[in-house]
């Protein structure tokens, strides 16, 4: 497999197409990283996939960044059976995503309002969910946990939401055993944010697909007359 093919896992229509995949990609890490940011300063409950790192910090020597990293490296290992296919996007997940939750925290203030506080949560769900589809959409290879999700919707055929919300209340459910933190904001976050997803993926799925229909279409007309 060449180094462009494992970049690049879709048959872009031209170089036109390419780009606007990989300029929707990075806005939709982007808008994921200030998702983030705004779950960090609702300050209601870390995400379940952090319950589940702070569990394993808990019982190993290692810290909670540490265990981010190995919890995400088991995650890509399970795509091995899935037959999950990495890409630009993977890639760029890891350095962009942290970035953008840097800045979104430089420019979300630190709240005490609980008003505040709980619109900070729905919105960091909505966004999540929005990104998610975003970025997912151009097919330019999805994130570690983002990965797992769409590799066991495609062999199970259950849908995205089920799948989602499974992964996330397992992630949830493990860490709390384990002994990690978990809020309100943690519980809302795992069993909404698969519903939202089920939404918003299938719509830019659809929105590529159908722009892809278009391009092949205009190729075989100009094709023709020739």
């Amino acid at each position: 497999m060449t180094l462009r093919r494992l970049l690049l896992p879709i048959d872009a229509l031209g170089p036109a197409d390419t780009t606007a995949r990989i300029v929707q990609l990075m806005a939709g890490l982007a808008l994921y990283g200030l998702s983030l940011a705004m779950l960090v300063r609702a300050d209601l409950g870390v995400g379940p996939w952090d319950v589940f790192a702070l569990g394993i910090a808990n019982h190993l020597p290692m810290t909670y960044g540490t265990a981010t990293v190995v919890v995400s490296c088991l995650v890509l290992l399970i795509w091995i059976p899935l037959r999950q296919r990495p890409g630009i996007g993977t890639l760029l997940n890891g350095f962009l995503v942290g970035p953008a939750a840097d800045l979104g925290l430089w420019l979300i203030p630190e709240t005490s309002e609980l008003w505040q506080q709980i619109l900070l949560l729905a919105g960091s769900i909505v966004l999540l969910a929005f990104a998610t589809g975003v970025y997912i959409a151009p097919a330019l290879g999805p994130g570690p946990r983002d990965g797992l999700m769409t590799g066991l919707v495609r062999i199970t055929g259950w849908r995205i939401w089920i799948i989602r919300t499974l992964i996330e209340g397992t992630a949830l459910l493990v860490g709390w055993l384990l002994g990690g933190p978990v809020g309100i904001g943690t519980v809302i976050f795992a069993f909404g944010v698969g519903p939202l997803i089920g939404l918003f993926l299938p719509f830019f799925e659809r929105r590529w697909a159908a722009k892809a229909s278009r391009l092949r279409a205009a190729r075989l007309a100009a094709s023709t007359e020739e």
